[in-house]
């Protein structure tokens, strides 16, 4: 019988905090954000905001007496944090698949055992192992990126063989790394998935994402492509979920080349700026069935009614919002976040078609 006092813990405060306790809400469930970030967006709608480090286990010892049962919304999430938490509450999703996101050699091994495939992927600490990289390989280029705490194009940079790549190497300020073959890709797919403490899987359609920057910009949902590549994108996204007995939503980001190849590129163990679009273009959002599966209720198989464009606000695009209040079959969605900075989320709209 579902808790009608059910209260949900939330860590971190951004816009995916924001949207789920909304969703939350609408089931009656309050929610308490424990964020360090002060007047976070979340914090405009939820029951109640406690204010902390996420590394402070004391405090976060206490904000788990005001809570039922505990989620996330950031992959960055520290290890420690949740593990320590797990002693006094539930946290789903648990730390499995938060670890395993977490390093992206980690994250590629976890998805080669599974037989889902990647791009070519190589470890790497020092410039010498990128040369001899180019040297036993036919690549001209390697993408090199942080193995840790990178996201939107932050911790990674583009070597070539005829440039001297020391500083751009130095850049990243780690030796915990990994080469990435560059991919001849001729579009970047998504699918996500939300699973609940039965086992029951369920998936919206995969959709084709399109970016500036290495900022998400556009979602196309739902991907018109061959069904076969479709299909190919769902079953890894259900191998993966299975695997780690998922309870919660993840999504899984593609690369599909022309020979019609599909590729896993991450996993996000969470809801996905990639499923924006949900909210205004299917009966159940991303946020209702992560709020549904984590607070032990069944999730639905979702119904895609309309058709859906989803472009993020980046930056100073949100200066321009005015004009989609006045457009037809289109919703605005600000996240309240009061600085206006280059490269930062500040809302995305939805047009469905």
């Amino acid at each position: 019988m579902f808790n009608h006092d059910l209260i949900l813990g939330i860590l971190g405060g951004g816009q995916l905090e924001k949207m789920s306790a909304m969703s939350a809400a609408e089931l009656g469930i309050k929610v308490i954000i424990y964020t360090d970030e002060q007047d976070a967006p979340a914090s405009q709608v939820a029951y109640k905001t406690i204010n902390g480090a996420l590394d402070d286990l004391e405090a976060l010892e206490q904000f788990a007496q005001h809570v039922d049962i505990i989620t996330y919304e950031f992959e960055n999430m520290p290890l420690e944090s949740i593990k320590h938490l797990q002693k006094f509450k539930p946290v789903l999703p648990d730390e499995r698949l938060l670890e395993i996101s977490q390093h992206r050699i980690r994250e590629k091994t976890f998805l080669n055992d599974l037989g889902i495939k990647t791009t070519n992927w190589h470890p790497v600490s020092r410039v010498e192992d990128v040369e001899k990289l180019f040297k036993e390989t036919n690549q001209s280029a390697f993408i090199i990126k942080t193995n840790r705490f990178g996201y939107d194009g932050k911790g990674q940079v583009k070597v070539k063989i005829d440039q001297d790549f020391k500083k751009e190497f130095g850049s990243l300020k780690t030796t915990d790394l990994i080469a990435e073959e560059i991919v001849d890709f001729m579009a970047e797919i998504s699918v996500i998935v939300a699973r609940d403490k039965t086992g029951r899987l369920v998936n919206y359609p995969p959709v084709v994402n399109e970016h500036k920057n290495h900022i998400l910009h556009k979602t196309i949902a739902p991907a018109e492509m061959p069904p076969e590549i479709l299909g190919k994108a769902i079953e890894a996204a259900y191998k993966v979920a299975n695997e780690i007995d998922l309870i919660g939503v993840l999504s899984v980001e593609y690369f599909v080349t022309a020979e019609g190849e599909v590729l896993a590129n991450e996993i996000a163990p969470r809801p996905h700026n990639s499923g924006h679009w949900t909210i205004d273009a299917c009966d159940f959002s991303q946020f209702d069935q992560h709020v549904r599966a984590v607070c032990a209720l069944d999730v639905i198989p979702p119904y895609q009614h309309s058709k859906a464009e989803m472009i993020n606000l980046i930056g100073d695009d949100v200066k321009e919002c005015d004009k989609y209040l006045r457009q037809e079959k289109t919703h605005l969605h600000l996240y309240g976040k009061k600085e206006i900075r280059p490269g930062r989320k500040m809302g995305h709209v939805t047009i469905l078609k």
